[in-house]
């Protein structure tokens, strides 16, 4: 397991998480993501969570940061990838009806 944790684009409107996502890296992350989710020009922000290694709740506050500022920014935000270990931690928390995921 790596210790860099990071998020960064892919390509305009694509974010990607990568690494670890927990109490440590998750202040970081929130406003790495938060920048360049309003630079985005694209009326889309898709976060990209498949290289995600490990993640506590903190990867789901992630998401619903991200979510808020998208929103505060006028655009949509869809995740795609999310990991089994992110997906259960929704599903007993009641997000995975909020969270956009992509099919």
């Amino acid at each position: 397991m790596t210790t860099d944790s990071v998020v960064h684009q892919q390509a305009d409107g694509v974010l990607q998480l990568a690494g670890v996502l927990d109490f440590r890296t998750g202040a970081q992350l929130r406003a790495e993501g938060e920048k360049l989710i309003r630079a985005s020009s694209a009326a889309t922000v898709v976060v990209d969570c498949t290289a995600v290694e490990h993640s506590s709740s903190v990867g789901l506050s992630l998401l619903l940061a991200y979510m808020r500022v998208a929103q505060s920014a006028g655009k949509t935000l869809s995740v795609r990838g999310l990991p089994v270990e992110m997906r259960q931690i929704a599903e007993v928390s009641g997000l995975l009806d909020i969270l956009p995921l992509q099919a």
